[in-house]
């Protein structure tokens, strides 16, 4: 049985890829899989992903500090402080921090699971290349497109 608790500010597993490091809030053990919370730290011009969609979960990404770049249903769109992203399954997505100095986002992830891959990255001991990045997403239910990346970390001067 998960017991209530309280969560400062530095508690939580936390793992890191490239310029994001990801803070386990709440895993989806604690909820019976219904959702799961990632706070993702962001370097500046850090994006958070390669251009992906996932089958199984939906997300939600509220903008604490920064401003966050993304692309949603093939639009780009920036988002700041107070604003939430909406990333449905099935539907292409990345997403980044758009400015200079760093920024963070709280992620929910609905139903719970998704997390497990971002988790995973505490177990890599060197900087995976594509072909090891798409089979670890695809493990998690996750399909990868650097083709559809390569322009947009072009445009936004972003670093991976």
């Amino acid at each position: 049985m998960t017991t209530p608790r309280v969560l400062g500010p530095h508690d939580g597993d936390i793992t890191s890829l490239a310029g994001v490091r990801d803070r386990f809030m709440i895993d989806g053990k604690d909820t019976g899989g219904r959702f799961a919370l990632v706070q993702h730290l962001f370097e500046p011009r850090a994006l958070a992903a390669p251009m992906h969609r996932h089958r199984d979960e939906d997300e939600y990404t509220y903008v604490l500090t920064g401003r966050i770049g993304a692309v949603l249903d093939g639009q780009e769109v920036v988002a700041e402080p107070g604003d939430l992203l909406f990333k449905p399954r099935d539907q292409w997505h990345t997403f980044w921090n758009a400015g200079d100095e760093p920024a963070s986002v709280l992620e929910l992830i609905s139903p719970a699971g998704l997390e497990e891959l971002f988790r995973s990255f505490a177990d890599l001991t060197a900087e995976p290349s594509p072909d090891e990045l798409a089979a670890l997403a695809e493990r998690f239910g996750c399909d990868l497109d650097f083709a559809a990346t390569g322009p947009v970390m072009e445009r936004h001067g972003l670093v991976f």
